[in-house]
Order: structure tokens, then C-alpha cells, then sequence
């Protein structure tokens, strides 16, 4: 029997439609646009993006992060190079990122490849992000075993007691990356399943685009 049973649940997608004739020829602008879509409908996180990496063992692994900026080359994000996406991009720079809001019903799917931004980058984003977030960067070795909760605010207060004035610096494990796309997927949810799907794969600098089915 099955602790729990969802095969009777569900509901039907009504929000809106997607055509040839809406695209931008361009789906980094298109992405843009879904972007500040969600933005406009107060969505809590609609920089959330669920990032998929696999490590020289072949095991997937996803988790979200937070799109930071998006630039002609593609969205990224910042994060400790030692956690584990850290390790999986380092031996398989490769991964896989999606965009989903369910009150648009609206998803994009991004694969390409992943790369370090330039140092100068990550230091200036580190340096606006907020105290207290700069403080927990410099404290936590991401993806490490802790015996605590306490243990890790111990190791928190003598980050504070290290730099009382604030002039915490960017480790240099803390570090940018950026996913170059070479294929893009958008989805639209429509009703009874018959879902509105395109994709765009890139050769030679120009991208086609082609609708899928559902």
C-alpha cells in the first residue's frame, strides 16, 4: 500500500497559452521576461532555480540557488567551490537548471556548460551583500559534517571577533559561476495536459527554435 497515494490529485493549467509568434528570437530575453513576470506577481523567490550537477560517480544531485545576475552569456549564481556542486563542476562542468513558477505555470529548463566567473566579480558581489550573510560565508565550510548547532555559532562569533568592524573579505573558496546555455526548453502549462513546449538548441552562434510536444 502506498504511504501516499497523489494519483487522484490534481489540478488543470489555465493561465495562459505560449506561441511561435510570442518568442523572442533571443531566449535570453525571453528567460528576462519570465523573469520579471514572476517578479510582477510578487512570486516569494522567482530568482529560485533548481541546479542539477553529477560527480565523477555518475550520481545526479540538485538543490536550489539564487539566480544573481543574468548577462548575455547566461544566468549565475555564487556559492563555496567546496561544497558538493563545487566538487561535481570541478570533474563535470556540466549541469542543468530550471526555473519553475507554479503561479504562472511556467517552467524553463537550461543545459550547458559552467564556468568560474572572473574573481573581480565575486568580490564585488560579496561586498554588498549583507553583514550577517558575509560573516556565515567566511564561517561555514559548505557541505562539511558539524557536531552542532552550537558548534557552528561558536564558529560564528569568532568570525565576529576576528573582524569586530565588519571588513570581512571573500574567501577565496567563496567564488561565481555562470551556466553558458547551449539548450533551452520553455513550457506553459495548458489544459488537460496539452502543454504549449518550444525549444532552443544554438549552432554557429544562432539559435532555432522548435516546438515540442508534451
Amino acid at each position: 500500500m502506498a504511504r501516499i497515494d497523489h494519483r487522484q490529485t490534481r489540478r488543470d493549467y489555465r493561465r495562459g497559452q505560449l506561441r511561435r509568434a510570442n518568442l523572442a528570437a533571443n531566449p535570453m530575453d525571453q528567460l528576462a521576461t519570465w523573469l520579471a513576470d514572476a517578479q510582477d506577481i510578487d512570486h516569494p523567490e522567482p530568482t529560485a532555480m533548481i541546479l542539477a550537477t553529477v560527480g565523477s560517480d555518475g550520481q545526479p544531485a540538485v538543490r536550489a540557488v539564487l539566480l544573481k545576475h543574468l548577462d548575455d552569456e547566461g544566468p549565475c549564481w555564487y556559492t563555496d567551490s567546496r561544497s558538493l556542486k563545487g566538487q561535481q563542476l570541478a570533474v563535470n562542468p556540466k549541469a542543468s537548471i530550471l526555473f519553475y513558477w507554479p503561479e504562472l505555470e511556467r517552467q524553463v529548463r537550461l543545459d550547458g556548460l559552467v564556468r568560474m566567473l572572473e574573481p573581480e566579480l565575486a568580490d564585488e558581489y560579496f561586498a554588498s551583500r549583507p553583514l550577517g550573510s558575509r560573516y556565515a560565508a567566511a564561517t561555514s565550510h559548505q557541505s562539511q559534517p558539524i557536531d552542532s548547532r552550537e558548534e557552528l555559532e561558536r564558529r560564528l562569533e569568532a568570525v565576529r571577533a576576528r573582524h569586530p568592524d565588519g571588513n570581512v573579505l571573500r574567501p577565496p573558496t567563496w567564488i561565481g559561476y555562470r551556466l553558458e546555455p547551449t539548450l533551452f526548453q520553455f513550457w506553459q502549462g495548458r489544459e488537460n495536459r496539452l502543454h504549449d513546449r518550444f525549444q532552443y538548441t544554438r549552432e554557429d552562434g544562432v539559435w532555432t527554435i522548435t516546438r515540442l510536444m508534451p
